[in-house]
């Protein structure tokens, strides 16, 4: 027995994981419905010619149960006539036929009624019965016989309706009403008896509904013939009803995310959708397609699903949203489509830096400038959104004079560049800071230095001088920039007016002209430096130059150092007269190491004065530096006289030298000058003298 399975079919898709599980359930059927005949009284017109052993079909019982619930038994009552024969077909489906045991005589009995009845296997049994009239005809010994057994044909499920399917014929060569046939559906489904029309008189077949290969491929129809006579043939008519692409996909949102972040990986599952054609064949087979300039793409899981997934990286800042159209096209033709819509929104994560306006910034502040001033305005921008995109800004860097360089400059740090992802994103940017230098600074006069020992600076310049005789040199420095740094020299006021002359750049100080018998041994010059800022800041300088050949006339004219005008005149009467009463053996002694240094003196440069101190000034300020030093060098001695009540005694320091770009460390010079220009005088005190 051919076992009939009727099956449901069905997906399961496990949450999270995104997988699907085909399921299938078997309905069994249940003996819930009774056998029973498309009509319940059967008339049928017997010639009485008809021979012994002739099959009659009966009437097929319609059951809708299946397997061993449906129709099993078929039982005619009993009579003397006829008998029953039970046929199987290759689909399982049992049918009866009548066999007529005995010749039919109308004279004896024109009738017969007969009870068919036909019984499932199921429990309880359940049964249906039909009557069956059996009624005997005179002699028509030829009955109708169908051209072909079995009629096919094929037929479009959008056929209009009144269109031709198939025609069948029968022939039957008696002659009169024994020949005149009628054509009738023996056997065919409630549904396809709403589908097809059979012409009675020219066997034509015809569309008369609604054809839909979906709901039904194939039709299996008996068609029978009827003679005037009573006789009849039956033959079979299969329709098979041809797919055509009428049915356009459905597609179905099984699963959807509709945020995902711009960091996701690639292949990660987006949507699930099921895909339906009712269409066979070709034109039931669907393909999935998105735009191919999207980040996406579609791929096929089982039969009927499929997913869509990342193909390429997501970048929120360069799309921050998609509007994913999901289009199904099956293969038919034409082929028929449907479209569905997917909007998808990324999400942001922090994958931007912070970006500077600028690759770099450069800004002028002047110095001196207040505490709050603003220096510089750098701006960043952070392609993220809301925390990712909240900028912070802070300074680092180097230090300023070994300080923090937070110490000076400071900044906003929410409008002056780090965003407030996690983790944050960072940049930097260079900014170069200018200052701009203001004339604050005086000239600073480094030599003649002012004594800080009690001694007093001069100058020796000899009465032989000839014009343009230097005599010393006014060293300054400013510690501004560019032209505020430059300096002019300038003589205010002196002792001898036109006696002396001043370089403008180089301070040198000159003879102008030959000396006079009229010039006074002391001359004072007062030398004016100023540098060229606006407005101009300057400095003054004194320099004191003793005229003079030798030591003896320099004591012998030691009065005229002190005036009376001068507040230490009497001092220096009083040093006069102690180095007058000094032993003349020592002032002997003295007096030839004197003369010997004066000749070393005439052949050999000034020095530099000792002590100079540069410290504080940058180094960046001077201009020829090398030549200031080398000048120092060459001006600058220092000389001290000690006297007391029992002796007079001439001490000479040894001259210091300075270099005061680095560390302050000395230089021992082995043959000092000693020239004595101005001599303070002191009661039992030491005095110091200091040539420069």
């Amino acid at each position: 027995m051919l076992r009939v399975i009727c099956l449901v079919k069905f997906e399961v898709l496990r949450e999270g994981k995104a997988k699907l599980f085909p399921v299938e359930v078997e309905i069994t059927d249940i003996n819930d419905n009774a056998p029973g005949f498309q009509s319940e009284k059967l008339e049928l017109k017997i010639s009485e010619t008809t021979a012994v052993g002739t099959r009659i079909s009966l009437q097929q019982s319609q059951d809708p149960d299946v397997g061993i619930t449906s129709i099993q038994i078929y039982q005619l009552s009993d009579n003397r006539h006829f008998s029953l024969d039970v046929q199987t077909r290759t689909n399982d489906v049992k049918y009866a036929e009548l066999v007529l045991e005995k010749s039919l005589d109308r004279e004896e009995q024109a009738v017969h009624d007969l009870i068919l009845t036909a019984t499932d296997g199921g429990y309880p049994v359940r049964s249906g019965t039909a009557q069956i009239r059996v009624i005997v005809l005179d002699a028509n010994d030829n009955a109708p016989v169908f051209t072909e057994a079995i009629y096919r044909a094929r037929v479009l499920e959008n056929v209009p309706k009144g269109s031709t399917v198939v025609s069948v014929k029968a022939t039957d060569p008696d002659e009169g009403v024994n020949k005149e046939l009628k054509y009738s559906f023996r056997t065919i489904v409630e549904k396809g008896s709403q589908i097809f029309h059979l012409d009675s008189r020219t066997g034509e077949v015809t569309v008369v509904g609604n054809l839909d290969f979906e709901e039904s491929a194939l039709y299996e129809i008996e068609v029978q013939a009827h003679d005037g006579g009573g006789l009849f043939d039956r033959s079979k008519i299969l329709i098979v009803v041809s797919d055509v692409n009428d049915n356009a996909p459905e597609l179905t949102i099984t699963s959807l995310v509709n945020s995902i972040p711009e960091d996701s990986p690639t292949g990660t599952v987006i949507a699930l959708l099921n895909v339906q054609d009712l269409d066979s064949g070709e034109n039931g087979e669907v393909t999935c397609s998105i735009p191919s300039n999207l980040p996406f793409r579609m791929k096929k899981l089982l039969d009927n699903y499929y997913s869509l997934v990342i193909d390429r990286t997501l970048d929120r800042e360069q799309a921050s949203n998609y509007n994913v159209t999901i289009t199904a096209t099956d293969q038919g033709t034409p082929p028929l489509s449907s479209v569905t819509s997917i909007f998808l929104q990324v999400s942001d994560e922090n994958d931007n830096p912070p970006i500077f306006n600028q690759t770099s910034y450069t800004s002028y502040v002047r110095e001196n400038n207040i505490k709050g001033a603003s220096v510089c305005s750098v701006k960043a921008n952070d392609y993220d959104l809301e925390d990712n995109s909240r900028i912070t800004y802070s300074i680092t860097g180097t230090q300023i004079q070994e300080a923090p360089l937070f110490a000076f400059i400071s900044i906003n740090s929410e409008t002056g560049a780090q965003d407030g992802g996690s983790p944050p994103l960072s940049s930097n940017v260079s900014v170069t800071l200018f200052i701009l230098d203001q004339n604050d600074n005086s000239p600073h006069i480094l030599h003649p230095s002012f004594p800080t020992d009690g001694s007093t600076g001069v100058e020796l310049a000899p009465r032989s001088s000839e014009p343009g005789y230097l005599v010393t040199k006014v060293v300054a420095v400013d510690a501004d920039s560019g032209q505020n740094a430059w300096l002019s020299y300038q003589l205010l006021k002196a002792t001898e007016p036109g006696l002396f002359s001043v370089g403008l750049h180089s301070g040198e100080i000159r003879t102008a002209r030959s000396f006079a018998d009229k010039d006074a041994l002391k001359q004072s010059l007062v030398v004016l430096v100023k540098d060229n800022g606006q407005p101009p800041l300057s400095a003054t300088a004194t320099v004191t130059v003793v005229v003079a050949d030798s030591i003896p006339e320099i004591l012998s004219d030691l009065s005229s150092l002190s005036a009376p005008a001068d507040p230490q005149s009497s001092l220096t009467l009083y040093l006069v007269i102690a180095m007058a009463s000094v032993s003349c053996l020592f002032f002997t002694f003295i007096l030839v190491l004197l003369a010997l240094r004066l000749r070393r003196w005439r052949n050999s440069q000034l020095f530099d004065s000792s002590n100079v101190t540069f410290s504080g000034v940058p180094v960046s300020q001077f201009v020829g530096i090398d030549g200031v030093r080398a000048f120092l060098h060459s001006y600058s001695h220092e000389v001290s006289l000690t006297t007391d009540s029992r002796k007079s005694q001439f001490n000479f320091s040894k001259t210091k030298y300075s270099n005061t770009l680095s560390s302050e460390q000395t230089c021992e010079i082995k043959d000092p000058i000693l020239v004595i220009e101005d001599v303070s005088i002191s009661n039992g005190n030491r005095t110091s003298v200091q040539v420069s």
